[in-house]
């Protein structure tokens, strides 16, 4: 790779300039493996997490596709999030399209009572 980035590393640093999480809204990441998917919430002022889920953590038990994972992933961040005292966030979907598994998770994150 010698000097390139590759495609998804170009994109996600052009979110990152526009997109930046404080203690008021922070950010909700997401990042996508072929078996699993994560979300934090992150407060990039002091950077630190405040909430993580998985869809290979011990808390998580959901089955199905991917797809499914990801929403339930989705739900499980945003409950966890609320119960810290979080409602607004701003989404980084850290250089994925937004499509399949990274939508699902932002409809779930949604439906579990996050807006942005």
């Amino acid at each position: 790779m010698a000097g390139k980035l590759t495609r998804r590393d170009r994109i996600k640093r052009g979110i990152r300039k526009r997109v930046s999480g404080s203690s008021a809204r922070p950010r909700l990441s997401v990042y996508r493996s072929n078996k699993g998917i994560y979300a934090q919430i992150i407060d990039d002022v002091t950077g630190k997490t405040i909430v993580s889920a998985s869809s290979l953590s011990k808390d998580f038990s959901a089955t199905g596709t991917k797809i499914e994972q990801s929403a339930a992933v989705g739900k499980l961040v945003a409950e966890k999030a609320v119960a810290a005292g979080i409602k607004d966030v701003v989404f980084d979907r850290n250089g994925y399209l937004y499509h399949g598994r990274v939508k699902s998770l932002a409809d779930g994150a949604r439906e579990g009572g996050l807006n942005f």
